[in-house]
């Protein structure tokens, strides 16, 4: 025979739940194409939710070791990059664990040069701990010849599943994100 829960024990399991402190930081650079799928979905996601307090975002160009407070801060960070060499079609979402876009390129490889587990590796050394996650997208052109705003079509086309993604990511962890 099951358990019924009551509002209390239900109560309970929210104020637990949504304790997670996150960071979602949005990487890439707007000028280089396909690069600039972090900050088109950071566009994207501000446009169509809103956050509790326990969620930060940040659109940033890079990962750098200016970051590493945000590990000490949260619980949680998820990046969401640019991916290249995956052997997916462009558009397509990929989920990894950071040290799966670790310490080499091709398959799996961020575009930029410092990757998630480098910041937590630093991090770990300061004593800090978070968990990680990484979110990517396929690109179909990562480095135009020139400054070019935009994304190809099948990345834009895309860039909604992409802002899905996050969300079903932050719901997933307990993060009470409203629709805009």
């Amino acid at each position: 025979m099951e358990h019924a829960r009551s509002d209390a024990e239900d109560e309970q399991d929210v104020e637990r739940v949504c304790d997670v402190r996150v960071a979602v930081l949005f990487v890439g650079n707007k000028l280089m194409l396909d690069d600039g799928v972090g900050p088109a979905a950071y566009e994207l996601f501000c446009e169509r939710y809103s956050v509790p307090e326990n969620v930060q975002l940040y659109d940033i160009g890079c990962l750098s070791m200016d970051m590493l407070f945000v590990v000490d801060e949260c619980d949680v960070v998820i990046t969401v990059d640019a991916v290249d060499g995956t052997g997916n079609p462009a558009g397509t979402v990929l989920r990894f664990a950071p040290d799966a876009m670790a310490r080499h390129t091709g398959a799996t490889a961020s575009l930029h040069d410092l990757k998630l587990i480098d910041l937590f590796d630093a991090a770990a050394l300061l004593g800090y701990e978070a968990r990680g996650l990484c979110l990517g997208m396929q690109v179909e052109n990562p480095s135009p010849e020139v400054a070019t705003v935009g994304l190809t079509p099948a990345v834009h086309a895309a860039l909604p599943l992409l802002v899905e993604t996050v969300a079903a990511e932050l719901t997933r962890l307990g993060c009470y994100i409203e629709r805009r």
